[in-house]
């Protein structure tokens, strides 16, 4: 059962009960496989509705209209993009390299009957851009320090898509720490699940020009 604060959330998000009940089965086939393998901090495992799903669910707001295709990096345990694949229309593309963690992907997805496409790869295999989906969102959370993050991202970005980065209280120092490599168009919008993280959307990047002397 969902506990009624995170239903009053997700309802306030203008998630539907029809997706809400998807999202039941994605965390009844989580904890089944948690007690397995170590898909998320077992100190999180008691508010897993919070501090997974509301928390993925919170990017919805930030989605636009028009998005057909997203790119979830780093997949894991399906935070946020099994979130978003129950709740909204858009192709999501999960890329993970662990192939127990890729097991895990399908079998949520098989469980809660949504459609949505499991890429088993590493992201410094995809460096081509024409052997990218083309996408108008890329996610990730809990991932990477955003300067690894952007080299991941960029080519999605550079092809027009925004990204939308689960971020904790470290993020400005991350920022400082990437723009040594990345000029970034950015902007932050607070997290709705812990006042100390933010929602980091970067709009546009490119590389910092190197002074040839």
């Amino acid at each position: 059962m969902i506990p009624n604060s995170a239903v009053e959330n997700l309802e306030r998000l203008g998630v539907s009960r029809e997706s809400m009940t998807r999202l039941e089965v994605l965390v009844e086939v989580l904890l089944a496989w948690q007690a397995r393998m170590n898909l998320i901090s077992p100190s999180t495992v008691d508010d897993v509705w919070a501090r997974h799903v509301v928390d993925s669910a919170q990017l919805l707001p930030l989605i636009h209209a028009n998005t057909a295709g997203i790119a979830d990096l780093g997949s894991g345990a399906g935070f946020p993009a099994l979130v978003l694949a129950a709740i909204q229309p858009a192709t999501v593309h999960m890329f993970e390299s662990n192939a127990k963690k890729v097991a895990f992907l399908h079998e949520a997805l098989r469980q809660m009957k949504i459609n949505a496409l499991v890429h088993r790869d590493r992201l410094e295999s995809r460096v081509a851009p024409k052997s990218l989906p083309q996408v108008q969102l890329v996610t990730a959370r809990a991932f990477a320090p955003l300067p690894l993050l952007l080299s991941y991202a960029e080519p999605f970005i550079e092809s027009g898509a925004t990204a939308l980065f689960h971020k904790g209280q470290d993020v400005d120092a991350e920022l400082a720490e990437a723009a040594k490599a990345w000029v970034i168009t950015s902007q932050k919008h607070s997290s709705i699940t812990d006042p100390q993280s933010v929602i980091l959307e970067v709009k546009e990047l490119r590389h910092v020009k190197r002074d040839p002397n």
